[in-house]
């Protein structure tokens, strides 16, 4: 018999202050049920290896580890490498996208994670999108499939599982599925350009795809998310589109999920539209012992279940083993994300100022006040001391304008009140520093210099920081 809970994915969440501990009953009692693995968000380095070894070796199978890294390891684990978001690493071209894909490969595997949740193939076709932005590779449907692959390949070459999300596409919508359930009104015509880097994903080999909690109703009148449609997923990607990979839903806390639904509901309904894993319920024996009883009254079919279960144990064949990586190789990949963080720095307007020695920094910061901590904002001007460059009130103004993708801000751009300080503070800036999407240039009025460094982690801060210096 199925154990049902293996079909189920929770989540562990490092607390900044307490660390895993908060979490290790949640985790006891979800391995006691049987669930096929975890998704893990923060953590350090140690912290996260110890922990996933620890997972594994409670386990009554082997476990699939994933973890956001769209942006490198050092996205989630502390004292990893730090990455730019995909749309920074697409003019860099494809080698640089195969060589980002690689590291984040080496050093998942060094903390024991086996499942990226990478790369978004979405396309960045709205501007008004909350959620995708730079997250995605682009706009042209060839080139992300084509970037997608690149990056898919040579993950999966180093024994980490990939995943294409969000699966049909993501990038028309003007909610986020974390607030909200977003309805894509366009034509299957349209429609058909989002699916093409999907397709060249399937192609690719990629092991996994996540759905959307997004409505297409040229896709599937009925108007459910594609998470539960079995014209979206069972139809359109399995049948036509060829794919008999892993489908795991995105998680099912956000709203985009909910709508009328409990979680154990939704579980359900996403298993007959043939998705195979159920990504980050809060109640997993709520949504285990639904699945049990669904599968008892024939809702659920149990060939169905059994192939689903079996999916997933054919992904975690496909995965090598934890490897530490030894200090040189550590200390290589390092240097190597410093050098790919560097040369994603864009500047989109002017020329970077000469001979600045003495310097006044301003943070207008649109990310604060979420539920996460921010990565501290000093880390740029600690970067330019440590080149020479001397903090003080009165020297030429640079503004730091914080403006990442973030899932509880549902919206793309800046704030009223950040763009009234932009627009006083850029006129006599003698640089203006963009950390997201290069869009953002055209809320920053007057003639300054603006430099994209694309999102506000702090290895992108000193990568700027590197940049304006000289």
């Amino acid at each position: 018999m199925i154990p049902w809970a293996e079909l189920v994915l929770p989540a562990l969440r490092w607390d900044p202050d307490k660390g895993f501990a908060p979490c290790l009953a949640d985790a006891e009692r979800a391995l006691a049920l049987g669930v096929g693995g975890f998704i893990l968000f923060g953590g350090e380095r140690e912290a996260i290896r110890a922990l996933a070894a620890q997972l594994q070796a409670a386990a009554p199978h082997p476990l699939l580890i994933a973890s956001d890294l769209e942006r490198g390891a050092g996205q989630q684990a502390q004292g990893l490498t730090q990455l730019p978001p995909l749309r920074a690493l697409a003019p860099l071209g494809a080698d640089a996208v195969r060589e980002a894909a690689r590291l984040t490969a080496r050093e998942a595997r060094d903390v024991g994670i086996n499942w990226v949740f990478a790369p978004v193939v979405d396309l960045d076709v709205e501007a008004a999108n909350p959620i995708v932005q730079t997250r995605a590779f682009g706009d042209d449907p060839e080139q992300v499939g084509a970037l997608g692959a690149a990056w898919i390949m040579a993950c999966q070459a180093g024994g980490v599982l990939a995943c294409a999300k969000h699966y049909p596409g993501h990038g028309r919508t003007v909610t986020d599925s974390h607030a909200g359930l977003p309805m894509v009104t366009s034509s299957r015509l349209a429609l058909d350009a989002d699916l093409v880097p999907f397709r060249m994903a399937a192609d690719a080999g990629v092991a996994a795809m996540m759905t959307a909690h997004v409505a297409y109703p040229a896709l599937d009148p009925s108007g459910a998310p594609a998470t539960y449609s079995a014209a979206i997923v069972k139809e359109l990607l399995r049948r036509e589109l060829g794919f008999d990979g892993l489908v795991v839903t995105d998680a099912l806390v956000m709203e985009g999920a909910l709508q009328g639904l409990d979680e154990a509901q939704g579980a359900v309904k996403a298993l007959q539209a043939d998705c195979d894993l159920l990504l980050y319920p809060k109640d997993v024996a709520a949504v285990a012992h639904a699945l049990e009883a669904a599968a008892a009254s024939g809702a659920l079919d149990a060939d169905q279940l059994e192939e689903a279960a079996i999916r997933r144990r054919e992904a975690i064949a496909r995965v090598a083993e934890p490897m530490t990586l030894a200090p040189r190789d550590f200390a290589a990949g390092r240097a190597q994300g410093e050098a790919i963080r560097l040369a994603a720095v864009e500047v989109l307007r002017g020329a970077i100022p000469a001979g600045l020695r003495r310097v006044r920094v301003d943070v207008i910061d649109d990310d604060a006040g979420g539920p996460y901590r921010n990565p501290p904002r000093e880390a740029f001007g600690a970067a330019l001391r440590e080149r020479g460059v001397e903090l003080a009130d009165d020297g030429a103004r640079v503004v730091l304008v914080f403006c990442d993708v973030k899932s509880w801000k549902c919206r793309a751009g800046l704030s009223a009140g950040n763009q009234a300080l932009l627009a006083r503070l850029a006129g006599d800036a003698a640089a203006v520093v963009l950390f997201g999407h290069a869009r953002r240039l055209a809320d920053v009025p007057g003639a300054a210099p603006v430099l994209c460094a694309w999102s506000g982690d702090t290895g992108m801060q000193a990568a700027a920081a590197r940049r304006l210096a000289g």
